[in-house]
């Protein structure tokens, strides 16, 4: 079914992704059970991965074909079900040369949840941001606009569960629960499907429990609800753009199919984020905020998010990323108007040390790219991972500007560790490559990581890895 084959593209491109790679560990090839962080890369969705993973079966970093057996991986994703196909089928008619559905289902609820705040706000100008996080939790259950639309004009409290799943929002706008699925590669070094599991994951309730941001802003609204998009239409990320500007039109016609915002069309101005290489997203922000947009879904890059969010809530306006899950914008100074329903990577964290403790590794050593990224996914790691027993025998961040990864993964060896993390973006394939030649690769001891490096795990990337 296409519905798989898509799957797959998103479990090889995605973000957030905590890839896994538990190689055997053993002379027995045939034990694959590790599991924790693909190929030990880890990235967000707003990171840079550009790789098909699965696409081919070419030689990786000189290990030939099953040099990246055994290999797992998460990625934020709820499972499979009708409900997800049918959507699925949906954005394809608004984009029939979709190959990925990335963050899709995100980008529509993001839209469809901030209408009905307006709805129950009564006001499309910034104060409807003080009812997102109401309207998905505590109330009657709905799952599409016009159903949720009538419990909000009835007066009832509604709780949106979207196509990504239940918000749940804690009060900094945040989800309380995270779906990822864990994958890993198999012997042709493609992602074997029939392995793929899930795991469901709570937010510590240092997170759950946070209180409710209150919003300060006093932006008025004209009773036109205009929302603006900032997703890659270029740049790195270019590839995450159509499944979540397809995602965002699909809400917006359903909105206007069911009446629209106070018997008004909702209007939708598309514009590019590039990625944080370029200017694009700010110049993109200064043109919504002049046609006077409420509400911009984006961005889908942490980074870029970091260059623009200040100019947006300063403006009054709300900020809905279907795709970010860096930490540190979880308590961001947001003025109450920054929302995401990616799940954070504290839960990230902590679904990838269950996974390798899962694996009877007792320790480990990770190895990170040196940005707000690695260094925060390395200590939510850590953190996990030492409350549950295990141990960090080797912590090491390295430049992204670095020219060979030699002496690090010389460390990594000297380690010894149970098993090795890697979270990094693109540089993931000379790492990796790396760690192989040193024999340390996934079909010689267990290799963890995230998103980043699936993408970069099979295939050519790893050809020009080397």
């Amino acid at each position: 079914m296409r519905h798989k084959s898509v799957l797959m593209r998103l479990f090889a491109l995605i973000f957030a992704l905590a890839l896994v790679a538990a190689g055997c560990g053993s002379d027995d090839e045939g034990d694959s059970s590790g599991g924790g962080g693909g190929g030990g890369d880890t990235t967000e969705a707003d990171d840079e991965t550009t790789t098909e993973a699965g696409e081919t079966t070419t030689e990786a970093g000189g290990g030939g074909e099953g040099s990246l057996e055994g290999w797992k991986g998460t990625t934020p994703l709820p499972e499979t079900t009708p409900e997800v196909e049918a959507f699925n089928d949906r954005m394809l008619e608004i984009d029939p040369d979709l190959e990925d559905f990335n963050y899709g289902p995100e980008a529509y609820d993001a839209v469809i949840v901030t209408a009905l705040a307006a709805v129950v706000a009564g006001d499309d100008g910034s104060a409807h941001a003080a009812e997102i996080v109401a309207v998905t939790t505590e109330g009657e259950k709905c799952t599409d606009y016009a159903a949720c639309l009538a419990l909000a004009e009835a007066g009832t409290d509604l709780d949106f569960d979207g196509v990504a799943g239940p918000g749940e929002f804690s009060g900094n706008g945040e989800p309380t629960i995270g779906s990822y699925g864990v994958l890993q590669f198999g012997a042709d070094n493609r992602i074997a499907e029939d392995e793929t599991t899930f795991k469901t994951i709570e937010a510590p309730p240092e997170v759950a429990d946070i209180p409710l941001t209150p919003v300060d802003a006093d932006r008025a609204g004209d009773g036109t609800l205009k929302f603006g998009t900032l997703l890659p239409e270029t740049g790195n990320l270019a590839f995450l753009g159509p499944p979540e500007i397809a995602g965002v039109q699909v809400a917006v016609d359903e909105i206007n199919e069911a009446g629209g915002y106070e018997g008004k069309d909702v209007e939708l101005t598309l514009s590019d984020s590039g990625d944080t290489t370029t200017d694009i997203a700010s110049q993109s922000v200064d043109r919504l905020l002049s046609e006077d947009v409420d509400a911009i879904i984006g961005a889908a890059s942490s980074g870029v998010t970091l260059t623009v969010i200040d100019a947006v809530v300063n403006a009054g306006v709300t900020m809905f990323s279907a795709a970010n899950t860096s930490k540190e914008l979880s308590d961001y100074e947001d003025k109450g108007l920054y929302f995401r329903n990616a799940p954070s990577d504290i839960l990230q964290g902590a679904v990838l040390a269950e996974v390798i403790a899962e694996d009877d590794n007792a320790s480990i050593a990770i190895i990170n790219l040196d940005d707000s990224y690695g260094n925060g996914l390395n200590e939510d790691l850590t953190k996990s991972f030492e409350e549950g027993g295990g141990e960090v025998l080797e912590s090491i961040a390295y430049s992204p500007d670095a020219q060979t990864f030699e002496a690090e993964v010389g460390q990594l060896v000297a380690a010894d560790a149970d098993a090795i993390v890697v979270i990094g973006f693109e540089e993931s394939a000379r790492i990796v490559s790396e760690m192989i030649k040193q024999g340390i690769g996934p079909l010689d001891i267990p290799v963890y990581g995230t998103d980043g490096n699936m993408g970069n795990a099979t295939g050519e990337t790893f050809e020009e890895g080397n």
